[in-house]
């Protein structure tokens, strides 16, 4: 259970981050700076995510033993 809490707080922590650094950097004037900052955010996440999907997924191969 650790572990999936460890992981909310990853993924809260990149998007306080990203939200943060966005709402500087269009403050300063540079948009296209904040959108990039979201787009490797967004793409951090989503490795994030997909390692948690593969758990899953291998976790559910090995209940129904499949090989």
């Amino acid at each position: 259970m650790g572990i999936e809490v460890e992981m909310i707080f990853k993924i809260a922590g990149v998007g306080l981050i990203v939200a943060f650094l966005h709402t500087i950097l269009e403050q300063v004037g540079k948009k296209e700076y904040a959108q990039w900052v979201t787009l490797f955010g967004f793409i951090y996440v989503l490795f994030l995510v997909a390692t948690v999907v593969e758990d899953l997924f291998n976790k559910i191969k090995d209940v129904f033993l499949f090989q």
